[in-house]
């Protein structure tokens, strides 16, 4: 059972960068696809080093509300954030 995990880029604040298991990203790049259009070069194409940790929390924060609540929750998600990439 040490099969691969299928992994996505994500930016980190040291600028080294890092990766994390689709499962994830593709749960994040719902909630972005809903809130700013199609992008698949985020989660296709190394599109910018992939989300940033920042990113992440907020759209994983709005997934767990309503999709029609999903703009308002990422924009409460990143008020106040910082320096997390």
């Amino acid at each position: 059972m040490n099969e691969p995990v299928a992994v996505h880029p994500v930016q980190t604040v040291d600028h080294k960068g890092g990766k994390i298991s689709t499962a994830v990203t593709l749960r994040a790049y719902e909630v972005y696809r809903e809130v700013h259009g199609p992008q698949p070069a985020l989660i296709e194409g190394w599109c910018r080093g992939g989300f940033g940790t920042g990113e992440l929390i907020a759209y994983l924060y709005a997934r767990g509300f309503p999709p029609k609540e999903w703009r308002a929750r990422v924009d409460e998600a990143l008020t106040g954030m910082e320096h997390l990439g």
